[in-house]
């Protein structure tokens, strides 16, 4: 079946757009370090059970050593330091710049690791992708934020790493015949080794600062359930079967996806956020008719 790695890779931005709701919650009662371990270590546990209870082969030295390596990068660096531009700058000035600039990145380092050209149809389709996305984001006006040399610092770093991250990852799934599930296990395995001992040095917080409203684990399990587990798996199937820049701008559709459950819940969206929302779907429909 045609375009499932481009399939795998919107539902993936539909599982953030639902989790960050909760993520967002919990942003203030765990430090961004505690946040990640926590969703990592939940993750592992349910990719451990699946892995127990249909077996499968054990991956070469050198997979476990690349994915780990992606993982540290990506998903320990990576999302920590997204998590930080968050905690500066807000939500709209940190996804402004991370959901542009990873595309671009994964891009030009696909182009130079592993000779990943996209053809001018291509490029049109993630431009016009990024301009709908960056539209929407400007329409939200939030007083609150206020972009810092930190909070951007921090976001542009969550892109490169996604960036890199992913790179790495497409190029051992593309390469070797390791499954989806492993690859996972592994990527998560590796963010841990870049947290736990980062969590150690800081002498940060493991658990949360505070409750949320009584729910904070089920809010915790919620989140990780839907935006790690499950949309890491198809992450990683999506970097399997379509190419990196491709993938990383349609995550950026978690965007628009927010804006569908925000007008299901019965809040009023902006002209602008109407037109960004439309010309990222024609980006879409463009990279399905490539």
């Amino acid at each position: 079946m045609p375009y499932l790695g481009e399939i795998a890779a919107l539902t993936t931005a539909f599982c953030w757009a639902i989790s960050v709701v909760y993520f967002r919650r919990l942003g203030g009662v765990f430090s961004p370090l505690s946040l990640n371990l926590w969703k990592g270590l939940i993750s592992i546990a349910g990719l451990l059970l699946i892995v127990f209870i249909s077996p499968r082969p054990a991956p070469e030295h050198q997979e476990i050593l690349w994915l780990m390596l992606s993982g540290v990068i990506g998903i320990g660096i990576g999302d920590t330091a997204f998590f930080a531009a968050l905690n500066r700058m807000g939500e709209r000035s940190t996804l402004l710049l991370a959901e542009t600039l990873a595309p671009v990145f994964t891009a030009i380092l696909a182009m130079l690791w592993i000779s990943e050209w996209l053809s001018v149809f291509q490029w049109l389709a993630i431009g016009v992708i990024l301009l709908g996305v960056d539209l929407v984001l400007r329409s939200k006006k939030d007083s609150d934020e206020k972009p810092t040399f930190s909070g951007l610092s921090f976001a542009a770093l969550a892109a490169l790493c996604q960036a890199v991250g992913a790179v790495i990852g497409r190029d051992v799934l593309i390469s070797t015949d390791i499954d989806v599930i492993s690859a996972s296990l592994l990527r998560l395995l590796g963010g841990l080794i870049f947290i736990v001992p980062m969590l150690l040095f800081s002498r940060q917080r493991w658990l949360p600062t505070r409750a949320v409203g009584g729910q904070t684990w089920k809010l915790m399990f919620l989140a990780t359930f839907i935006g790690t587990f499950i949309a890491m798996v198809l992450q990683t199937f999506s970097f399997a079967h379509a190419p990196a820049a491709i993938v990383q701008s349609l995550f950026a559709s978690s965007i628009i996806f927010s804006l569908v459950i925000a007008k299901v819940q019965g809040v009023a969206l902006a002209r602008q956020a109407i037109l960004g929302s439309s010309i990222a779907t024609l980006g879409v429909a463009l990279i399905f008719l490539s």
